[in-house]
């Protein structure tokens, strides 16, 4: 069992080559006991951006607040505070701050990915 406010959650900066002005928090994982899926919290300084990746898993997202836009496949949809995205595994993707604000995400993924 954990429950903790997000904000005491140690935040670290996203350092994969391609990502700019990104922080993440790692809510629950496997350090927590969490044996089937892992939730993040990334925050998205304006202009920040995740680098443009790909890997194996999906992806389920929620957007907490601020405005950005999701890169999928070479396409590009906007997005804003309550939207739920769903990137399908293999899926080349990105997200970007387009706002004037924070942008901040839950990511939720499989623990295996970790």
């Amino acid at each position: 069992m954990k429950i903790e406010k997000s904000s005491n959650i140690k935040k670290s900066p996203v350092v994969h080559e391609g990502a700019k002005d990104v922080e993440i928090r790692w809510l629950i994982s496997k350090e927590d006991g969490a044996e089937n899926f892992a939730m993040r919290m990334f925050e998205l300084q304006p202009g920040g951006h995740t680098p443009l990746h790909t890997h194996p898993h999906e992806h389920e997202v929620f957007i907490v607040e601020g405005t950005g836009t999701l890169t999928c496949e070479g396409q590009e949809y906007e997005f804003g505070p309550e939207h739920v995205i769903f990137v399908p595994g293999g899926e080349e993707h990105n997200f970007k701050n387009t706002g004037d604000s924070i942008l901040r995400f839950l990511c939720l993924i499989p623990a295996s990915a970790v």
